[in-house]
């Protein structure tokens, strides 16, 4: 049964996956969800992932986590059994994609971090759920969590993430992409790039879904990751 290690997102934590973490028990032992947080560069974060995992170890990322993922496959390609990429992407930062992000902090300066998430809410999540007060409770619990030194720091790994559409042919293990069909920070195309890039890897879309699969839509994404270990045997 192979180790898996679960990495959260930009203002996310534990939360993000609660439903893959207890409903993967069975078929994944041990089970982490690092915080990676005191670092501002997915590098850093990537070490501490490593630092911190069974010597060989299934990996998933969402979003944040996806960028971080990649880099601990960089770092460490013969310790990662499987891989699983989620609502995320290979490439940089765009300029206008760096300038939201910078707006963001400035807000965060000015001691506006409530405005952040919800400022974020509308694109991270389906428009059907923007209303959903029990979504809603978890995204501002995880922010809050996460709090606003963080999310700068968060912001600022991501800013600067490398760009790794150059290394995806170069991943061999079993390999999951997987997003909401309507996810709007990393739309499908980033993801057909993804699945295109990698040798073998499998694209799961799911309907009615944002940025947040693991949580939208948590039946979905549990039941494509069990698949996906599943290739491990």
């Amino acid at each position: 049964m192979p180790a898996l290690v679960l990495i959260p997102g930009l203002l996310c934590d534990s939360r993000l996956w609660r439903h893959q973490a207890e409903h993967l028990a069975d078929v994944a032992d041990p089970i982490q969800v690092p915080e990676v947080r005191g670092q501002d560069m997915v590098q850093g974060m990537a070490r501490e992932v490593l630092e911190a995992a069974p010597e060989r170890f299934a990996l998933a990322g969402l979003s944040m986590g996806g960028y971080v993922a990649l880099e601990v496959v960089r770092q460490a390609p013969d310790r990662v059994e499987a891989l699983a990429l989620l609502d995320t992407s290979a490439r940089p930062d765009t300029p206008e994609q760096t300038k939201t992000r910078l707006a963001l902090i400035e807000l965060v300066r000015e001691g506006r971090f409530d405005e952040v998430w919800r400022t974020l809410l509308p694109r991270i999540i389906h428009p059907d759920r923007v209303e959903d007060p029990d979504l809603i409770s978890v995204v501002e619990g995880m922010a809050t969590s996460v709090g606003p030194e963080e999310f700068e720091r968060q912001e600022r790994a991501i800013i600067g993430r490398p760009d790794s559409r150059a290394d995806l042919p170069g991943i061999t293990c079993p390999t999951l992409v997987l997003c909401g069909r309507d996810d709007a920070l990393t739309p499908p195309a980033l993801h057909e790039e993804l699945a295109g890039g990698i040798p073998g890897a499998g694209l799961r879309m799911i309907d009615r879904c944002g940025h947040l699969s693991t949580l939208e839509r948590p039946e979905e994404t549990t039941q494509a990751m069990r698949e996906w270990l599943g290739a491990l045997g």
